[in-house]
């Protein structure tokens, strides 16, 4: 019941910040316990989730590739731009912190920050209008930060 009430705390903050992506997630995660199917699609999700989800939102942000909007002369000269370089050295960090983080939240057991990571999303997307894709690379940083002041 501790489980559904927390869930359902999710959602309401998720409805209210207007985080869809959230809402619906969280949304499914109940619908799957009040079914009692969760002893069956937990441990699926909890091992090949993310990855799955990974490739939907690869997938999704290549399409102007795979649809011709992105033309490889576009690609070559962003590349070599001041903005594509910053983009490269950028994209390497984040997807550094990306893996620190799930290592954080997975390996090193500290699961138990996600709601306050997924809380803090939600609030920046409401109130500054951003996207809540961020949990991981969240996590990285505060990975690093713990790191830091050494407090595993």
């Amino acid at each position: 019941m501790e489980t559904n009430i927390i869930l359902l705390i999710i959602l309401a903050a998720s409805i209210f910040g207007k985080a869809d992506s959230v809402a619906i997630a969280t949304s499914i995660l109940l619908i799957l316990k009040l079914l009692h199917v969760e002893n069956i699609v937990f441990p699926i999700l909890d091992k090949s989730g993310m990855f799955w989800g990974l490739v939907l939102l690869i997938m999704a942000i290549m399409i102007p590739i795979a649809n011709g909007s992105i033309k490889a002369l576009s690609i070559k000269s962003t590349l070599t731009s001041s903005i594509g370089i910053a983009a490269i050295l950028l994209s390497f960090f984040t997807t550094y912190l990306s893996g620190l983080g799930l290592r954080y939240l997975t390996l090193q057991g500290h699961g138990d920050v996600m709601p306050a990571l997924i809380l803090g999303a939600v609030a920046a997307a409401a109130f500054l209008g951003g996207v809540p894709v961020g949990p991981l690379i969240t996590s990285g940083l505060l990975a690093l930060v713990m790191k830091f002041f050494n407090k595993s």
